[in-house]
């Protein structure tokens, strides 16, 4: 469908065209959002498109889907449409519904304008069918971007001074570690568990094997799921465990902090490196990991026919 840019649509008699809206509404969870169900945010919107006159031609909503991206079926369906100019204007209920930021919202807009489509908030100053509307547009945007990088760079002040006071950045601690009350962090029971992760992989020289042997003993990683190659790989290239601190612009050995010694660490590195080497190649499955495949498989497959009786 070919319609007239909005800055064109005029008739000889100077009024403006109706203009054509598609509504857009969408809810983040599949419980009603008290006063953000879809039936209200359509609502208010039909509303305001009658005051103004306009005439609303579609509607799309998305229920239970995030606006932390565009990936959303209907709202897809809908840049599809404005690329063939099916309407003139997208009308939301606000902003937050329609996309995840301002910013990423400009983003939108400039890529809609190329379709001569327009974006208007109903609850918000975001109306860009008209110039000063646009120019105000630009203005909130640039004020959302200069505040994004005021908290980037308040973030960055804070996570250097945590560096600089050799403190851990967040509240997850590597396994084998606690945080203490000022966030440093402090050696627990469980750093034996790491010592001997380290000294498997020198034994086994294979994460899947660790993480299979792992498994096979019940234990679990620091957030309590099973072991896997990458889960067993995350521990071995870990450098805080050497004591080697760094974050940001610091770097330094924390003794405190050292659990495995330099020579068992350098070792696991030189093992997980060597198939870097030309003249390397990887060696064939052990024989006991072979073994634990094959039970594996044969347990799976029993279960299966147990529940086929």
């Amino acid at each position: 469908m070919d319609r007239q840019p909005i800055r064109d649509r005029v008739t000889e008699t100077g009024d403006d065209r109706t203009l054509h809206v598609a509504i857009y509404a969408r809810t983040s969870s599949t419980t009603r959002e008290q006063g953000h169900s879809l039936d209200a945010q359509i609502s208010r919107a039909f509303s305001r498109c009658q005051k103004l006159g306009w005439d609303v031609t579609f509607v799309y909503q998305d229920a239970a889907e995030s606006g932390s991206n565009t990936d959303r079926p209907m709202f897809q369906e809908m840049l599809g449409a404005a690329k063939q100019r099916a309407f003139d204007v997208i009308v939301f209920w606000k902003l937050d519904r329609f996309s995840r930021s301002l910013m990423h919202a400009v983003q939108l807009e400039s890529e809609l304008r190329k379709y001569d489509v327009y974006l208007y908030s109903v609850t918000e100053q975001i109306d860009t069918t008209s110039p000063t509307g646009r120019f105000n547009f630009r203005n909130l945007a640039s004020a959302a971007e200069f505040e994004r990088d005021m908290i980037k760079q308040r973030t960055k002040i804070g996570l250097d001074k945590l560096a600089e006071e050799r403190k851990w950045p967040n509240d997850s601690s590597p396994l084998g570690y606690d945080l203490t009350e000022n966030n440093r962090l402090t050696i627990t029971e469980a750093s034996e568990l790491v010592i001997d992760i380290f000294e498997m992989y020198i034994e086994e020289r294979s994460m899947p094997t660790v993480a299979s042997r792992l498994n096979q003993r019940g234990l679990k990683t620091a957030v309590g799921n099973e072991w896997t190659p990458r889960a067993v790989g995350d521990i071995l290239r870990n450098e805080i465990y050497r004591g080697y601190y760094e974050q940001g612009t610091v770097s330094d050995h924390v003794s405190e902090y050292q659990i495995v010694d330099d020579e068992t660490f350098e070792k696991v590195t030189e093992i997980r490196m060597r198939f870097q080497q030309d003249d390397c190649t990887r060696p064939t499955m052990s024989d006991s990991r072979k073994e634990q495949m094959v039970s594996d498989m044969r347990d799976s497959y029993q279960s299966f026919l147990d529940s086929c009786r």
